[in-house]
């Protein structure tokens, strides 16, 4: 059940930031949905007395992941969605697990791969090329950057699982307690930019602060929670599968609130994507015949 509130809250939270943007930049975005999950998770782990470590090298980790699972991705999708449609950045967000794998395999060797996964990664690539489309011409405009920003950020939240894996697997600390271990360090990190990064006009209304709030005390407090309970029960990489679910979720506001539309390659892309998925994760085997 967190597993799917997760994914229903977090493909919600494109909507969310497209809304966001009428009226703020994105760096304010970010910070704003930082620094209220921080808000939201520290008043929750305050009222269940919940233990924080005490270790400097567990809080050096957690500054890591404050850095490549919210601050960066954050800032990278909240500048990308001035370009494209949320639902686009949703489908771009599938990709998650593409770059768990990549990470886990690659770069930390915490999972070792089989010929067909590592086939499976080149799929999701195909995938992700379907998606982009260059058949139509590639131009290098804002639509083409941002894309690419998005692919980015997602293999910042790829690195950000293996790296859980590979350093934090066991603080002692519980789900909700290690969730903000790493949303407090990222605010931390925004209120040291906040001159750099937020000291511009704004225009704020009712809907961008409805969103703001959703997309800070919900998408940036309670869905990292629930997944980090997922990550525990499951693994970091079944876990990154929540974005099975985002696009559906992204794509079908996006055209219903937004008016949005998508090309016949995003959603073909994204099953290819999902395709990919599938065979990195070792979940497609290839049935045996019995002998005669």
């Amino acid at each position: 059940m967190q597993f799917v509130l997760a994914g229903i809250v977090w493909g919600s939270s494109f909507l969310f930031m497209k809304v966001s943007l009428t009226g703020i930049s994105p760096a304010q975005v970010a910070w704003t949905r930082i620094l209220l999950g921080a808000v939201t998770l520290g008043a929750l782990v305050l009222l269940r007395r919940e233990h924080l470590s005490r270790s400097l090298r567990v809080w050096a980790h957690l500054l890591v992941l404050g850095l490549t699972f919210c601050v960066i991705p954050f800032l990278l999708f909240s500048w990308a969605q001035q370009h494209v449609s949320s639902g686009v950045a949703s489908i771009f967000n599938a990709t998650t697990p593409i770059m768990t794998a990549i990470m886990a395999w690659l770069v930390f060797r915490v999972e070792r791969l089989k010929a067909l996964q590592v086939a499976g990664i080149g799929v999701g690539i195909l995938g992700v090329i379907v998606i982009i489309a260059p058949w139509q011409g590639i131009a290098f405009d804002g639509s083409l950057v941002a894309e690419l920003t998005i692919l980015g950020a997602t293999a910042s939240y790829g690195f950000s699982f293996a790296y859980m894996r590979r350093f934090v697997s066991n603080t002692g600390m519980s789900a909700l307690a290690f969730t903000f271990g790493y949303i407090a360090m990222a605010g931390a990190v925004m209120v040291v930019l906040t001159p750099f990064l937020v000291l511009t006009p704004v225009r704020l209304d009712a809907p961008i602060i409805v969103s703001l709030v959703l997309l800070g005390c919900l998408g940036t407090g309670i869905a990292y929670v629930w997944n980090q309970n997922t990550v525990r029960a499951w693994g970091p990489t079944r876990a990154s599968t929540v974005t099975y679910i985002t696009p559906v979720v992204g794509v079908i506001l996006g055209i219903l609130i937004l008016g949005e539309t998508i090309s016949w390659n995003e959603p073909v892309g994204a099953l290819v994507v999902f395709l990919g998925i599938l065979l990195a994760q070792d979940r497609l085997r290839l049935r045996r015949r019995p002998r005669s």
